[in-house]
C-alpha cells in the first residue's frame, strides 16, 4: 500500500530524502484512494511545510516533538508498557512477526518505532496492513488527539492511519479527547530529569542500560541511529530498506 510508504516517510526523522523525493510524494499523496480528499490535502499540506523549510530547523522541531518525554513517542510500546519486562517481550513477538512474513530489520531502530511499523505493513497485503493498523488503533487516536492538541500538522499522519484501518478519525479521537485534555505533558525540564534518574532497565537481550550517563531510549540522537526509511521512488517494484 503505496500510502502507508508515504506516511512512513513523513513520520520518521526529516533528511535531505524528503526534499529530493517530494515530486514523488506528492503523487503518491494525490492519488491515494485508500484516504480521504480532506487527509490528502492534510498530508500535502505536512510535506509543504517539511519541503520548504531549513532541513535543520525542521529537524530540531522534530526532535523537540517527537523525542523529548515519553508523550509524544513514536515507539509503540513505550505507550503500552513503558519500562516494564513485559515491553522486552513485546519487542521479541513484534520481531517475530516481522521474521515470519520475510521481513528483517537492516537498521538500528526499535521494532515498535512506528516509521518501521509502518514500512512493514506496505509489505503486506491490504486486508492486513489495515489489520496491523487496527490492533494499534488506539494508540494511533492517542497520538493523533496529543497532536492536534499542541497545534501540529503531524497530526495529519495519525487520522490518515485511522482512516485506512477503517475507523473515523473524527470518532476514534473524541473517544479520548477529555483524557488528553486533562494530561500533562511530560517535556518539561523537571520530567527529563526525572527520566534521566531511573532505575536501569534490562529488556531483550538482557543488556541493562543505565539512566546515569545514557541516554533514554526515546531522546536517543538521530546521529547515532540510522534512520530506517529510505523510499527513492513509490512504484509498485520498490524494495523496502527493512527486507533482507
Amino acid at each position: 500500500m503505496k500510502i502507508l510508504k508515504v506516511i512512513s516517510l513523513l513520520m520518521d526523522y526529516p533528511t535531505e530524502l524528503l526534499m529530493e523525493a517530494r515530486a514523488e510524494i506528492e503523487t503518491a499523496i494525490s492519488d491515494a484512494r485508500e484516504i480521504s480528499p480532506q487527509q490528502r490535502e492534510d498530508l500535502l499540506t505536512l510535506l509543504t511545510r517539511l519541503a520548504d523549510s531549513e532541513l535543520l530547523d525542521v529537524q530540531e522541531a522534530y526532535t523537540e516533538l517527537f523525542e523529548r518525554g515519553r508523550y509524544l513517542s513514536l515507539l509503540l510500546f513505550e505507550h503500552v508498557h513503558g519500562e516494564s519486562r513485559d515491553r522486552g517481550q513485546a519487542m521479541v513477538d513484534l520481531l517475530a512477526e516481522y521474521e515470519n512474513a520475510g521481513f528483517a530489520i537492516g537498521v538500528k531502530e526499535l521494532p515498535d518505532y512506528i516509521p518501521l511499523y509502518l514500512e512493514f505493513l506496505a509489505t503486506q497485503d491490504n486486508e492486513e496492513a489495515r489489520f496491523g493498523l487496527g490492533e494499534v488503533e488506539h494508540l494511533l487516536a492517542l497520538l493523533a488527539s496529543r497532536l492536534e492538541e499542541r497545534g501540529s500538522d503531524y497530526a495529519a499522519c495519525f487520522r490518515a492511519l485511522l482512516q485506512i484501518a477503517g475507523t473515523v478519525p473524527e470518532l476514534a479521537m473524541a473517544a479520548i479527547r477529555e483524557q488528553v485534555l486533562e494530561e500533562a505533558p511530560d517535556n518539561s525540564l523537571e520530567a527529563l530529569d526525572k527520566e534521566w534518574e531511573e532505575e536501569q532497565v534490562t529488556f531483550l537481550n538482557g543488556d541493562s542500560v543505565a539512566a546515569c550517563g545514557t541516554r533514554p531510549a526515546n531522546v536517543q540522537a538521530k546521529e547515532e541511529i540510522a534512520v530506517p526509511v529510505h523510499w527513492v521512488d513509490f512504484n509498485d517494484k520498490a524494495v523496502p530498506a527493512g527486507r533482507a
